[in-house]
Parts: structure tokens; C-alpha cells; sequence
């Protein structure tokens, strides 16, 4: 399974369904429209303390994640297949291949929040239960392998600010924010709202094949 388009190959325009493109916008409509919020609380600890089991799976989050996005997986046997050890990530923010390996460079290949934790404490997170801000950290909807310079470089943009290079990507990118978004209650401000909208009128929409499904 690939929910948010991470494996697709390089060059490839990752497209949508009209369903999903439909739901997209009503979500988007739908969407309390404010100003951002104080920076001021925030820390990545009101988050939870890291990546946890979630899904009581026996791998924490991360781990769960890179599984999931990277193609050509190793695991470490002795954690019963849960750590990766290396891999290849097809870059949904770059289009570029990034060879990952656990250790020194592990960096190089970073889990980013499609959401940021610090936009979402600025626009509604705050008001939350630690349980709850700890399940949104968590979500795999919201999470993805991704280059880690970057992750780096988004850091708690919002659409308005920043968007992937790869603009194959922004449409499922601005997707993903919007459906999470919706998810949890949170606001966009009327920058981020235009910002998203704009790049839900350029997404690509999969065509139907008659008799399909």
C-alpha cells in the first residue's frame, strides 16, 4: 500500500481520483479560516517523547513508516523484522532516489509530519489532550519518508511557505494536509487556504477505466 504516493517512480506526476479531488475541495470549503495562532508552548515534547507504538504493532512509528515508503526494505531480525536497516527512497519531495542506511547518514532520510506539529499547535493542537496531540503525531496518514535536508528546510511551513520542489507531488502534498487537517479540527489560515486551493486546480486526475472494479 502506498496511501500518500511516495513510491511512485521518478518522473512520475502522482495523480489523484476524482473522488478524492471532489473531497479534497469540500473539505477545504470547510475549513475554519483564522489567523495562526501564538508560537508560544510550543514544544515537540507536548507532542509526546518521540515515535511510539500506536498501533501496537511492535514497531514505533517511524519504523512502521520507512517500512511502508521505502522499496528494496531490510529489517533487523533481532527485532523481530521491526528496525529498518537500509533501503532506497523514491523522494516525493525531490523526485530523486536516496539510498538510506541505519547509522551515521540516517538523516539523510528523515519521517516528516505532511502536517507540522508546530503549524497544528498554532492552529487548534494547542487546545488539545497530550493523548490526543500524541495519536496526531503518530498517524500515519500525516507522515512521510522524505529527503531529510528537506524536511529540514519546511520545518513548520505551512502550504503558504513552502511547498515540495517536486511539483508532481504538491497536489497529493496539499491533499494530504487538507484531509488531516479536516481530521482533527484544525484551521487554515487565508494564505494557506488560497496557497491550497491553487494547487488542487493543478492537480492530475486518474481517469476511470469502464467497468473498473
Amino acid at each position: 500500500p502506498d496511501p500518500l504516493g511516495a513510491r511512485q517512480p521518478t518522473g512520475t506526476v502522482v495523480a489523484v481520483t476524482a473522488q478524492e479531488l471532489a473531497a479534497a475541495r469540500s473539505a477545504l470549503d470547510a475549513l475554519p479560516v483564522r489567523g495562526r495562532a501564538p508560537r508560544t508552548g510550543y514544544d515537540r515534547a507536548e507532542f509526546g517523547d518521540g515515535w511510539v507504538d500506536v498501533d501496537a504493532d511492535g514497531c514505533d512509528t517511524r519504523n512502521d513508516v520507512l517500512a511502508r515508503d521505502l522499496t528494496e526494505v531490510t529489517t533487523d531480525p533481532a527485532t523481530g523484522g521491526c528496525v529498518v536497516l537500509a533501503g532506497r527512497l523514491l523522494d516525493p519531495f525531490s523526485d530523486e532516489v536516496i539510498a538510506f542506511r541505519r547509522g551515521e547518514h540516517s538523516a539523510e532520510v528523515q519521517v516528516d509530519h505532511v502536517v507540522a506539529l508546530a503549524d497544528a499547535w498554532q492552529k487548534g493542537a494547542q487546545q488539545w489532550s497530550v493523548e490526543q496531540r500524541v495519536a496526531f503525531a503518530n498517524d500515519p496518514a500525516n507522515l512521510l519518508a522524505v529527503d531529510g535536508d528537506l524536511n529540514q528546510a519546511k520545518g513548520a511551513s505551512d502550504a503558504a511557505t513552502w511547498l515540495p520542489p517536486h511539483r508532481g507531488f504538491r497536489c497529493r502534498y496539499v491533499l494530504t494536509q487538507t484531509t488531516v487537517k479536516a481530521a482533527y479540527g484544525l484551521w487554515v489560515t487565508a494564505a494557506e487556504r488560497e496557497a491550497i486551493a491553487r494547487e488542487l486546480d493543478r492537480c492530475v486526475v486518474l481517469e476511470e477505466v469502464p467497468g473498473a472494479g
